[in-house]
């Protein structure tokens, strides 16, 4: 059964991670870190509630494992890939956009809007762990679309990193690979393996975590992701524009002639 209770704490534990983070983000005058936090920030709300509910059995083992590999994968890779650059562009425009007092302003704008946005997306993460029900189906389902995600995400920042460490690639665009297919691979990996989450939540029984990934979907859709990488991104790189006519935003398919 799921336990309010603990679900809170694990929100003031999320509260905590992001005011040391954000303390360190005014050391060093940059907001971007929290781009490697956020994939810990669930992993973490998953330790807090796996260890206070005192609850144990395959599909809590599974969705630990689950959450850690995707959790840990991806803040390393953002940390590496971030590493030695200055403070991402889209912060860099909310600071601009935000002043005077960003230093300040950000905790909230920034830090704390994306704790709470974990702690809401979590719900179906914490209600597959306190599920006590017979591994099912929708677990298996689950776990299936979790390595498509998976398979999406990992492959798709491999494809892109290596295109932009070749500098004979500057200004071009990268439309081979799973990139000929979607012009934003890993957000699609993303979506995927949170649908996958839900199912497994869904087998424990938490069919109402579904604001999770409806969520989720939104965020990569319509307000961090795609929309905001794609805003300006024709005035910036040229090029783009034939590639957005040719290709898929999100979900893969064919390109168009």
């Amino acid at each position: 059964m799921f336990d309010w209770t603990i679900y809170a704490v694990s929100g003031g534990a999320l509260l905590l991670v992001a005011v040391v983070f954000w303390l360190v983000s005014l050391l060093r005058n940059d907001v971007s870190i929290v781009d490697s936090l956020w994939s810990l920030m669930f992993l973490l709300a998953a330790l807090v509630y796996a260890q206070l509910s005192g609850l144990s059995g395959p599909r809590e083992t599974l969705m630990l494992v689950l959450i850690a590999v995707w959790a840990l994968r991806l803040s390393v890779y953002i940390s590496w890939r971030n590493h030695g650059q200055p403070e991402d562009y889209r912060y860099q425009e909310i600071r601009a956009n935000n002043e005077p007092g960003f230093r300040y302003k950000s905790f909230y704008i920034v830090f704390l809007l994306q704790a709470f946005l974990a702690w809401v997306i979590c719900l179906p993460l914490l209600a597959a762990i306190s599920g006590q029900s017979a591994i099912g189906i929708f677990d298996y389902a689950g776990v299936a679309l979790w390595f498509v995600g998976m398979f999406f995400e990992v492959i798709g920042d491999l494809q892109l990193s290596k295109f932009r460490r070749n500098p004979a690639n500057a200004g071009k665009v990268l439309d081979s690979g799973l990139w000929k297919f979607t012009r934003h691979p890993n957000y699609f990996g993303e979506f995927t393996l949170w649908w996958g989450f839900y199912l497994i939540a869904l087998s424990a029984g938490a069919w109402w975590t579904i604001v999770a990934p409806l969520l989720m979907t939104t965020l990569l859709l319509k307000v961090s992701g795609v929309a905001l990488l794609e805003k300006d991104i024709s005035e910036r790189r040229p090029k783009y524009k034939a590639y957005i006519e040719a290709t898929n935003a999100f979900f893969p398919g064919p390109k168009r002639s």
